[in-house]
């Protein structure tokens, strides 16, 4: 399809159960990340969390958008533990490694010619 040949970015996403007793699992029950990566600079150019609060939400992109996934997780990882302080942290962590584990074994299987 012509229409899509220059599509440089994909889409993935990543959910972990929600932490019990939080509004985030009584709403969804489950933390979701959903990331658009740029396959040819391996940035992260957009994020959207299943959080409750507006803040919560920009705060959290603000964290991931500009990301280049070639520095690894953990420095991500460790951003994330050193800013965000919530009920919810380690959930949207899982959420978070499993995305980009999706998103690299994707990437590896289709060496790149999505």
């Amino acid at each position: 399809m012509e229409w899509m040949a220059d599509l440089d970015t994909v889409l993935v996403t990543g959910y972990a159960k929600a932490p019990q007793g939080t509004s985030m699992y009584e709403q969804y029950k489950y933390s979701g990340i959903v990331l658009e990566i740029d396959r040819k600079t391996q940035c992260i150019i957009d994020a959207e969390f299943t959080l409750i609060t507006g803040v919560a939400q920009l705060f959290f992109r603000k964290m991931l958008v500009g990301y280049d996934l070639n520095n690894g997780l953990d420095p991500l990882i460790k951003r994330v533990e050193n800013h965000y302080f919530a009920p919810s942290t380690h959930s949207l962590i899982v959420a978070l490694k499993i995305a980009c584990q999706r998103y690299f074994e994707q990437m590896e299987r289709n060496s790149v010619s999505i």
